[in-house]
């Protein structure tokens, strides 16, 4: 039978493999409690279903961690992974681009609504993938989902990864790729003066330490960051790490992973430009959409930071999806529920978006 697997495509395995999941998670919910376990609930809070179900099939299928043995072999999983929950985001237009920085041209897609003509708010975006995995590729699709649902224009960066570059390379080239987009906005379809930043996980961590980093030193800030359960301190570990950190995809194992391979030095994992949590300078800077998930081991520290951001006078709106973990913003193909969590942290961009543009 092996034999027989092994001669299909990959690519057709994939398609195989998302109809089945697609099929699955849409099954009446009864049937579908059956598949998934009794209901899993921690802290006050109870697993959506269909994400349940979704954990339940990747531990079946033995992917239930982010790391592997080798950083090739966990960006190929990541990349594998995503393919079978990709369900289409028709409407956007999709451009290569490089943007300059002090290592060279780096990579970037910028996605624009086919109907957008106009000049638009531009969000500069750095993936997640505990700045070791991910890619454009792998972030495609939820950058068109927010490109079209949002009325924007997004410029995925596509910066250099550890270990082969650890910190603080992804660090640099977050900043520089903001400067690069500030300089040539119009070129991009937009302005100085409309410009965001945002990231999910270890992009969110990139897109706090721009805000940060152009706050400190003078630079056009951002109009708003959008953070995505972002990483923001290094150097604590907090109670939802422990509540957790096995069995709802992101591990207590995969974040020591990551940051070893990323910053390898643990006396080094408080700079701020790492942990940004740790900045004891944050008023002025830009509003902040921040996201988190009820059963992420990262939920603590940006919901810490969200606060920290809203007693230095930064306009924040935060929102928590209790039933959600991890990741879910890649997943949304996946199920109802996970695109339903992306339409509503959308409609909160906007709301920020207007809330900038009526100041």
């Amino acid at each position: 039978m092996s034999k027989v697997l092994d001669a299909i495509p990959s690519s057709v395995q994939r398609r195989v493999q998302s109809a089945v999941l697609s099929s699955v998670l849409r099954l009446p919910r009864p049937l579908l409690r059956r598949i998934a376990g009794s209901p899993i609930r921690v802290d006050g809070q109870e697993l959506a279903l269909e994400v349940q179900a979704l954990l339940r099939l990747q531990a079946l299928a033995g992917q239930e961690r982010m790391a592997a043995d080798t950083p090739e072999r966990a960006r190929a999983g990541m990349a594998q992974g995503i393919e079978v929950v990709r369900a289409g985001v028709p409407g956007v237009q999709v451009s290569r681009r490089t943007v300059s920085t002090r290592a060279g041209e780096l990579p970037a897609r910028l996605y624009r609504p086919e109907d957008r003509t106009e000049p638009s708010t531009l969000l500069v975006f750095y993936h997640g993938g505990g700045w070791v995995v991910g890619d454009l590729d792998t972030h495609d699709e939820l950058c068109r989902f927010l490109a079209k649902h949002a009325d924007i224009r997004v410029l995925s960066v596509d910066y250099r990864l550890a270990p082969e570059h650890p910190f603080p390379a992804a660090v640099e080239d977050a900043v520089d790729a903001y400067q690069h987009v500030l300089e040539n906005a119009e070129d991009l379809g937009s302005s100085p003066d409309s410009v965001a930043v945002g990231g999910d996980s270890a992009g969110g961590n990139l897109a706090a330490m721009v805000a940060q980093h152009a706050a400190a030193n003078g630079i056009k800030s951002p109009v708003l960051q959008l953070l995505l359960y972002p990483a923001v301190d290094a150097s604590t570990r907090r109670r939802s790490r422990e509540l957790f950190g096995d069995g709802f995809l992101l591990t207590d194992g995969d974040m020591d992973w990551f940051m070893d391979l990323y910053q390898p030095e643990v006396s080094e994992r408080g700079d701020p430009r790492l942990s940004v949590l740790l900045n004891e300078e944050l008023d002025g800077l830009a509003p902040a959409v921040l996201v988190t998930a009820g059963f992420d081991p990262l939920r603590d520290e940006g919901e810490e930071y969200a606060r920290r951001l809203a007693e230095a006078g930064v306009p924040v709106i935060a929102r928590r999806f209790p039933d959600l973990i991890h990741g879910f913003a890649n997943l949304f193909g996946a199920s109802p529920r996970l695109r339903e969590a992306m339409f509503e942290i959308v409609g909160e961009f906007r709301a920020g978006l207007s809330l900038h543009a009526a100041s």
